[in-house]
């Protein structure tokens, strides 16, 4: 038995030792390793390049389309002149609202003089009670009567461009199913016969006016009854319900609008309304109108039904447009007493009174906030000894800071007002550039003081009376306030304004008291009127502090809806990881449709203002006088006055602006952008103030350096000082030119393009505003241009139709100026159906060119439907391929497509290939891709035109895991058709086309399972090799698991993709998005979760009144007879009285998984890795990675070989070999935020200090204002019912929108 035992488990052993692990991999890596690998993977993708190649070649038409632009010319566009032109049209579009605004103003000062007292039955158009008395018959004209009755051929003829544009008609889906022809195998043909019999046709002009606007007299005919009025939909008010005959009033929810003052401005203010439509008449492009009241009411132009959810916040003297133009820039210290009487109700009126405080400041003034009880100390730490600027950026920050601010110590106000004065001091005499450089100011926040400090005013502010440098607003808070004289002496001693305040609910209003005070120096000038002045960006007529409101709703339905898919799924395996699903909740909230429905929904804007003054220089007014501790009295006297009657202004749409821009002649990667004097943005391709739907919380704080990203390696805003010359000779309004090599992102972030852009830039006179065009190398300067034989009037002259040529399936860029009336009494259902009209115009005799059309645009958009317009001919019959119907139906293609420079979009459909399912699913190309130049698959292909001439780009989407149809995923492929000689070269146009991956993965897996002629042993379908397609920025295209489309391979395999940028085949590059969201977590149960939703304590408000309300009911009528049933004492109605508990059946063990982390938004700096694909030519790629073979020793588990036409490559992994460890952390293209080691405002506020220009009027002494009296006055109110539950709500709604 021993030698039989021994010999066994030796044999064992052997055996062991044979088939272990390392040995048997080792075997596997010898046996993976084949000579005919690399020349098999590099078939594979000369195949598959091939391959798609002949297809696009074959579906785009690329030679024909090259032909069609065979006989135009190269020509240079000038930089310079073209900077000049933008900045005239600019310019004139600017005087003219200036205009407006003027007349506006002068009226408003006239017809104030002429206010009386007015009736107490008066009443006037309320914006927030109007009810729109139109009816649906009033709204048929009889044009649109004329309309209907056109024969059914001519309304058929609108069928291939009356659903163009998403914006003019909802239903897609029937849209998209005009367009689809019901004989699918002879839809082309068909196509053509349709396109020949209707190409003639005269299509229906659409005029929509209303009989109540068409009358000259009916806004001299008013109705009585001024709750109704009839609104009708306005394309040029964004579809609004307007009326253009009269303007309606707006009241802040804090201000009683029957109260004399008020009621009578908005008596006298009815007068506007002539002047509102003789401006509208003149310059039929006018926005919004507006007349915004110091008493709070806006009266505007056109008339609206004012709605705004969840809650009106709205008050037009918080507005930017009325802050900058009430006054001059201001610096503004605020000093708040935290000494420990300063606690309960009073700390909350005075955080209160601060936050109304900073609400009131703009971009050009500046502020800082110190706390003071023994010491003095700034709200900031890192803000201490500066004045920074009032943005919203900064505004926050202060405002956070508020929340955790705390009573304790003696107030020592000796220090606080030194510290004030002296920082006040430091800027005006030894900070030149810094600060606001006009009005300074004090405010004092406090419960009492116990003198008046009349040695530090006498130091500080008195040394050359009667000028004083600094004005001294003083906040008494408190309701058991006995002397009052010091702190009012304080006020009144320095031109300055006084408040009492006792209750939460009144401070806004006393807050906002002291802006007429700052803006007396304007009014006792009247022959030094201030320029108008102009906003910065921002969201019509919505609150930036609803931004932590919105994110909150959002992450309450998002709870909500996790509660219910556990629920009802009763599957814990259907919950992400907090970043998967923060990842699919984004992919699903940042696709294109859902982007610009939200960046509309916010109406961007810019607003020229100017002030109204009150013409009288003396008024009668009425003071409580304080005779002693219990006994006040009502003085009426007449006395110097010098009051702002408010801001007269009108908005500018900011995409109307875009259009001045001439951005189809900055061509494909070139545009034109405007900052202001503090070096912000004001239109921006890159400027992106939304996010996921939500407008960001410091959306229009954006620096030009932070867009401008030059091609360096350098650290979060360590910008070079190159670019810091650049930013401030744009600033400073200094014409120039610079060329700098850049880096720009595109497609969400996701890729990045390099080059050399040249910039021209030029300052508007008389204005913030510089205009920058930015033109990038090679391309970026030359365009073709047509024959004179292809102007319109050549082709007319010929008997030859303009409208002849569009025809079939067509789309124009959408945010184009063609041709436009310029008023308001044409509506069109799409751009394509305008474009027709003016198009039958210019047929008529007599048409002369007018503003309403852009002729050069006009002609380059006809002669590019000239030379296109056999496009919409069967590709079989315009190609000499005889199985094109079968190449496309094996490629399932949906759609080819054609982009020209002119913003002309031709499209063919293959219905064939899109069952009724998929139909229903998808938005149709048009839809989603109708802005030509701008499409990233346009911008791309020209870029890679100098990559690789011969190639197309493909893409899929990012994300596409999360899609519920994955077979419905499409492949998007363009190519770049250029004009010109190896010199000079422009691009032309762009052809491309869609198909969908399931065909492309079909493909992908024929040619990687096959051998071909070479004998190989292994294929992609073989289970150690796993075979993908990468495209140019590193996201899978296609593999065999379809879960992995479009997904990084860093996610997936970090260790290839990092042996990819070692061997060069990538490079990684860094980069910042210095406009980025972050959201931190709330902790539970902290303040900010208690004090954020209004509803919440609304709904406490009403609970606790219904509670009171029931149970004084209860304990007035207990002795009815039990109406009411037995009275119940708190414990018995908490306890309850004897009756089961609620069943716990049906309750659940808690998952905590279910919960989310409670954040909120806030701007933070995050930076990327993006990646990109180095090209190789045939010199230099056979020492590139592209010739190296797999190892057998896993050290190089790869082969990659670049797909010939495209911009992919193809990557063979050796699965047998482990995926190996990383040592660094991974550089991935997903946002990582930046540390700084301080909060980012601090760092922005010590380390990017910029310059900045004052460019608005200082006006901020006047040797009259020593004789006005007027300097506050104390507030004493009952202690009312109504008073307490003002208060109550006041400080619910406050509690969320401090922020």
């Amino acid at each position: 038995m021993g030698p039989i035992v021994f010999r066994s488990a030796a044999i064992l052993c052997f055996l062991l030792i044979t088939i272990s692990p390392r040995n048997a991999q080792e075997a596997q890596h010898k046996d993976i390793k084949h000579p005919e690998l690399p020349k098999l993977v590099r078939n594979w993708a000369e195949k598959l390049g091939g391959e798609l190649w002949h297809f696009g070649e074959l579906v785009t038409r690329k030679k024909l389309v090259e032909e069609s632009f065979k006989y135009t010319d190269i020509v240079q566009e000038d930089g310079v002149a073209l900077l000049k032109d933008i900045k005239e049209r600019i310019k004139k579009m600017m005087e003219q609202k200036e205009g407006a605004v003027r007349r506006i103003m002068e009226v408003a000062e006239n017809a104030a003089t002429k206010g009386d007292i007015v009736d107490d039955n008066f009443n006037y158009y309320n914006a927030k009670e109007l009810l729109n008395s139109a009816t649906k018959n009033d709204e048929e004209t009889e044009d649109e009567k004329e309309d209907a009755e056109f024969d059914s051929n001519q309304a058929e003829s609108l069928r291939s461009y009356e659903s163009y544009d998403v914006k003019y008609t909802n239903d897609e889906s029937v849209k998209y199913s005009r367009m689809i022809q019901e004989d699918t195998e002879d839809y082309q043909l068909d196509q053509e016969q349709e396109e020949n019999n209707s190409e003639d046709m005269e299509l229906p002009r659409k005029v929509i006016t209303d009989d109540y606007e068409q009358e000259p007299m009916a806004s001299l005919k008013p109705p009585e009854d001024r709750t109704h009025l009839p609104l009708y939909p306005n394309p040029h008010f964004y579809d609004i319900e307007v009326n253009t005959n009269v303007s309606a009033v707006h009241v802040p929810s804090n201000v009683y609008d029957r109260s004399q003052e008020v009621i009578k401005g908005i008596k006298w203010s009815e007068e506007l309304d002539q002047t509102f439509r003789n401006n509208y008449k003149q310059d039929p492009s006018l926005s919004w109108q507006y007349f915004g009241s110091s008493m709070g009411f806006m009266r505007q132009f056109p008339a609206i039904i004012w709605t705004q959810e969840p809650i009106d916040l709205f008050d037009c003297r918080t507005r930017n447009w009325y802050i900058e133009a009430a006054s001059s820039p201001k610096d503004i210290v605020i000093l708040i007493d935290r000494s420990g009487s300063m606690t309960g109700m009073r700390r909350e009126i005075a955080k209160h009174v601060v936050n109304n405080i900073l609400d009131t400041l703009g971009n050009n003034d500046y502020v800082n906030i110190y706390t003071f009880g023994n010491t003095t100390e700034p709200l900031v730490e890192c803000f201490d000894d500066l004045l920074v600027q009032a943005n919203l950026d900064n505004v926050r920050h202060l405002k956070e800071a508020m929340s955790s601010f705390r009573t304790e110590q003696i107030a020592n106000f000796t220090l606080a007002l030194t510290t004030a004065f002296t920082l006040l001091q430091d800027y005006r005499d030894n900070r030149p550039g810094q600060g606001a450089q006009c009005n300074q100011a004090i405010m004092l926040v406090t419960d009492g003081v116990y003198e008046s400090f009349r040695e530090i005013f006498e130091e500080f502010n008195w040394r050359n009376l009667p000028f004083m440098p600094v004005r001294m607003f003083t906040y008494l808070i408190g309701r058991e306030v006995s002397d009052v004289h010091d702190v009012k002496w304080m006020a009144c001693a320095n031109q300055g304004y006084y408040v009492h305040l006792s209750t939460y609910a009144e401070v806004r209003e006393q807050v906002l008291q002291y802006i007429p005070v700052m803006a007396r120096p304007m009014v006792l000038n009247p022959n030094l009127k201030p320029n108008p002045t102009w906003s910065p960006v921002y969201a019509d007529a919505t609150d930036p502090k609803l931004t932590n409101y919105l994110w909150e709703k959002r992450e309450r339905n998002k709870q909500r809806d996790r509660f219910l898919s556990y629920k009802n799924n009763k599957n814990r395996s259907i919950f992400f990881s907090d970043e998967a699903s923060d990842r699919k909740y984004a992919y699903q909230q940042t696709k294109r449709e859902y982007e610009l429905s939200e960046e509309r929904k916010y109406r961007m804007m810019t607003s020229v203002s100017l002030p109204v003054y009150d013409k009288r220089q003396n008024a009668n007014i009425s003071e409580k006088i304080q005779i002693n501790e219990k006994i006040w009295i009502t003085v009426t006297r007449e006395t110097r006055v010098a009051n702002l009657l408010g801001v007269a202004g009108t908005d500018v749409p900011i995409e109307y602006i875009k259009r001045l821009l001439l951005p189809y002649r900055l061509g494909v990667n070139g545009y034109a952008f405007i900052v202001t004097n503090n070096g912000y943005i004001l239109i921006h391709p890159d400027l992106r103030p939304v996010f996921q739907g939500i407008l960001k919380p410091a959306y229009n704080r954006v620096d030009m350096i932070e867009v401008e990203l030059q091609n360096d390696d350098s650290e979060p805003r360590k910008f070079s000082d190159e670019l810091k010359d650049f930013r401030r000779a744009v600033v400073n309004q200094t014409s120039g030119q610079k060329v700098f090599m850049v880096k720009t992102h595109i497609d969400q972030m996701k890729r990045i393009m390099f080059g050399k852009r040249f910039y021209y830039f030029m300052g508007i006179p008389d204005t913030p505003f510089t205009v920058v065009v930015a033109l990038p190398d090679r391309y970026g300067s030359y365009r073709i241009q047509y024959p004179v034989e292809d102007d319109p009037h050549r082709i007319r002259s010929n008997n030859k139709n303009l409208t002849h040529f569009f025809t079939g399936n067509w789309t124009i860029h959408p945010d184009w100026h063609y041709c436009r009336y310029l008023d308001d009494r044409h509506n069109f259902r799409s751009p394509e159906e305008e474009l027709l009209h003016f198009l039958h115009k210019m047929e008529e005799p007599g048409w002369r060119w007018s503003p309403e059309c852009d002729r050069k645009l006009i002609c380059k958009v006809v002669a590019d439907a000239k030379s296109t317009d056999w496009y919409n001919k069967n590709i079989s019959a315009s190609n000499n391929e005889k199985n094109g119907h079968e190449f496309i139906k094996m490629f399932g293609i949906t759609v080819a497509f054609l982009a020209t420079h002119s913003g002309l979009t031709r499209w063919q459909d293959f219905p064939q290939n899109v069952d009724d399912q998929r139909r229903r699913n998808e938005q149709h190309f048009h839809l989603v891709h109708n802005k030509a130049i701008d499409e990233v698959w346009y911008r791309r292909a020209v870029e890679q035109y100098y990559i690789q001439p011969r190639s197309f780009v493909y893409s899929v989407p990012f994300g596409a895991e999360y899609e519920d149809n994955p077979e419905d995923i499409l492949v998007t492929a363009s190519h770049a058709i250029f004009k010109g000689n190896k010199t000079v070269k422009a691009p032309a146009a762009v052809v491309g086309f869609q198909f969908y991956h399931s065909t492309l993965h079909t493909l992908f897996q024929k040619i990687t399972n096959s051998c071909g002629e070479i004998n190989c042993k292994r294929t992609c379908s073989s289970e150690e090799l796993d075979c993908l397609v990468l495209d140019d920025s590193g996201y899978i295209i296609v593999s065999y698991d379809k879960k992995n489309t479009g997904v990084f391979l860093g996610d997936i395999r970090r260790d290839i993709m990092e042996l990819l940028v070692e061997e060069r085949i990538y490079t990684r590059t860094r980069i910042y998005d210095y406009q980025a969201t972050c959201f931190p977590n709330i902790p539970t149960g902290s303040p900010a979760t208690r004090f954020r939703n209004p509803l919440f304590h609304l709904n406490e408000l009403v609970q606790w009144a219904l509670a009171t309300l029931f149970y004084l009911l209860k304990s007035t009528m207990a002795s009815d007879d039990g109406l009411l049933g037995p009275v119940v004492d708190d414990e018995e109605m908490v306890e309850g009285s004897g009756s089961e508990p609620p069943s716990r059946a049906f309750e659940k063990d808690f998952d905590q998984r279910l919960l989310i982390n409670k954040t909120q938004p806030e701007p933070c700096d995050k930076e990327m890795f993006l990646y990109s694909l180095l090209h190789y030519n045939e010199r230099n790629i056979s020492s590139s990675g592209y010739n190296k073979s797999m190892t057998g020793n896993c050290s190089r588990p790869f082969l990659v070989q670049p797909v010939v036409g495209s911009n992919m490559i193809l990557l063979v992994i050796n699965r047998i070999c482990p995926e190996m460890q990383v040592d660094e952390e991974f550089l991935s293209p997903n946002p990582i935020e930046v540390d700084y080691n301080m909060s980012r405002q601090c760092h922005i506020v010590h380390y990017n200090n910029f310059t900045r220009r004052n460019y608005m009027s200082c006006i901020n002494r006047s040797i009259h204002e020593s004789a006005i009296e007027i300097c506050g006055k104390g507030v004493k109110t009952a202690a009312t019912f109504s008073i307490f539950l003002a208060s109550f709500i006041s400080i619910a709604i406050s509690s969320v929108f401090n922020f």
